[in-house]
This record gives structure tokens, sequence and C-alpha cells, in this order.
């Protein structure tokens, strides 16, 4: 469905003896399901523009029913947790836990340390057979720009975390810490894009007003959960081998952190500054960097040295990847502001 048509202009149509009216798009009236009668309700931004979208339902307001989990019994490890998870990812306030089997210990705390591993929710109701979480959060103070620049603070910690335990030899306690927090604001964000996507006038607040835009944003989202994956793991293999770290191989990942943290931080801001001159400019780095580095890679002789170590150079090189995806990402959030023109010398 396209949200947008080859003509976006109405004329003002008269109306009665002094009103005004203009005509909806046929294929937003059609996605938003209105019918002649229907109510909208519009927001009017300071600049003028108004915003509309249907009224909600009568009774949408009052209290909203929680999601309910419900099973004769949870056995399996892991299960609740992922459930509880998914239904705060899609956008549910409370959830409520049934099970025909009074929940044991271990499903007890996995319930509680579900809701620690989220921003905003607490265990509100606790019974035998039954739990109740809630969420407080409200989603319009957490902008979607503001999040990403989070991820890009605790991802950039990684880094610095794997730099002392290359240069120190020395294991790294922060990393379960990086992870929780990030664990927390990935699932938030993914959160955001969902209430957004059924509230357009949220998604403006926390900055997509364009509802095209969503999509993209989840694909930013995607590449930083693959970042914060790679480089979680890659601390992990460093830690099991940082007192038998040698000059031999901590010197070529000791090498490469510094200039990975840098790209990041300056392909982070090119994608939450629309720039497109910046945008390219930060993807020709990107693109002639990676070029570099496979051919230094293919003129080392094999690797030697402990494995946990080259597997961790090898999870790096691989986030390269997903720093390059999101330079990409960053010309084409550029190209669609459409207020710029870069002009490209010619060979």
């Amino acid at each position: 469905m396209a949200w947008a048509t080859p003509n976006r202009e109405r004329r003002v149509l008269k109306a009665g003896h002094s009103s005004i009216a203009v005509t909806l798009p046929k294929p937003w009236a059609e996605a938003m399901n209105l019918r002649p009668g229907d109510l909208v309700v519009f927001d009017q931004n300071d600049d003028g523009a108004l915003y509309l979208k249907p009224a909600p339902a009568p009774g949408a307001n009052g209290t909203v029913a929680p999601y309910l989990v419900q099973a004769p019994s949870f056995d399996t490890d892991g299960v609740l947790e992922r459930l509880i998870v998914g239904a705060y990812r899609a956008g549910h306030d409370a959830i409520e836990i049934r099970t025909g089997v009074a929940l044991g210990p271990e499903r007890v705390e996995e319930v509680v340390e579900a809701a620690r591993g989220l921003l905003g929710v607490s265990v509100v109701a606790q019974e035998p057979n039954r739990v109740v979480l809630q969420n407080f959060i409200d989603p319009s103070k957490y902008g979607l720009p503001q999040l990403v620049q989070r991820m890009k603070m605790i991802l950039v910690a990684f880094l610095e975390e794997m730099e002392e335990v290359v240069r120190r030899r020395a294991r790294s306690r922060r990393g379960a810490t990086l992870e929780e927090e990030s664990k927390k604001v990935l699932s938030l964000l993914v959160r955001q894009l969902f209430l957004a996507s059924r509230d357009w006038s949220l998604a403006r607040r926390i900055g997509s007003p364009d509802p095209r835009q969503l999509l993209e944003w989840r694909v930013v989202v995607h590449a930083l959960e693959e970042l914060t994956s790679y480089y979680a793991e890659a601390l992990t293999l460093l830690n099991e081998e940082a007192d038998r770290l040698g000059a031999e191989q901590g010197a070529p990942i000791a090498e490469r952190l510094p200039e990975l943290k840098a790209r990041l931080k300056e392909v982070v801001d090119a994608l939450m500054h629309r720039s497109l001159d910046r945008a390219c400019e930060v993807y020709q780095g990107g693109t002639s960097s990676s070029r570099l580095a496979l051919d230094a890679r293919r003129r080392l002789p094999p690797a030697r040295g402990p494995v946990s170590a080259r597997l961790a150079r090898h999870l790096l090189e691989r986030s390269g990847l997903c720093v390059d995806l999101l330079a990409e990402l960053a010309i084409d959030r550029a190209v669609a502001a459409g207020n710029e023109t870069v002009l490209v010398e010619a060979a």
C-alpha cells in the first residue's frame, strides 16, 4: 500500500454557507477503514501543519485488558521470559500469566528477571497460579534518535572494555552490565516502533513523522542488535583468554578497536543528522577501509594463538559489515529528506 499519491495537493471546497472542506486521499481512507460518518481527530503543530487520524472507538480510552499468557504449566526454561519480552516489545502495557499448576520458584524467578530486564516493567500482582506485570513508561518521552544515541554509547563502551582487556590482559567486569543495558534499550526501541506503527501522532512525537520511515528505523534497530551480539560475544571470548593474550595475538585486535570505535561514532552521527554530503563522505570512508582490511587479511599468514582471540577478531571484522549497513542507511535517510544535492567529481 502506497501512503503517498502522485498528486498530494487537494483543492479547498466550499461546504455550506460558511464552512470549507478538503477531501481525504482514497488510499489512506481505505487503509484506515474510514466510512462516511466516521469521526477523525486532528493534532495541530506549531508550524500550522495538521495531522489526522481516526477517532478511537467508543470505550477505547478505558482500561485495557492485560495480554493473557495461559497454559496448564510452564516447564521449559526461558519460555516465560521470551513470552513476556515479546508482549512488551509488541506494545502491551499489562501482561497476565495464568497457569493450572502453581509456578515453582524457578519460574517465579524467571518472571522477576524478565521484568528487571525491561525498562519500566514491574510485577504488580503475584499469586501461586497468577502473575501480573505492568509497564509504567510513557512512550512519548523516549525519542527514537535519543535511544539510538544511547545504543551508540553502549556499543562504544563494549569496544573500550575490549581495549582494556587487550591492553591490561585482565578480565572485564562490565560485560554482563553492558549486555543487560543493551537488551533494555533494544527492547524499548522495538516497542516504540510497534506503538508508532499504530499511532501516527506518537510516531511524529518520537521522531518519525512519515510512517514510511518506520521500516527504515526497524532496519537500523536490527543492525544495532547484530552489533550488540558481535561485541558482547567478542568481549566474552577475549575475557576467556585475557591472561594468555600475548603481543602477537593482541596487537591486531588492539589496532582494530580504535578504528571501529571512531567509525561507529561517525556513522551513527551521520545517521541521526541527515546531511547527504556527510553521509556520502562516511559511506565512502567505509568502503575504502573495508577494502583495505580485506587486502590486509589476504596477506596475513595463517592465524596462530588462542582460538578465542582469533574468533573475537573475526567477530569484530563481521561487525564492520553492520556498521557499513548503517552508513548505507544514512544515505537513504539523507536522500529521503530531499533538501540537499551532492556533486561527486568524475574519476
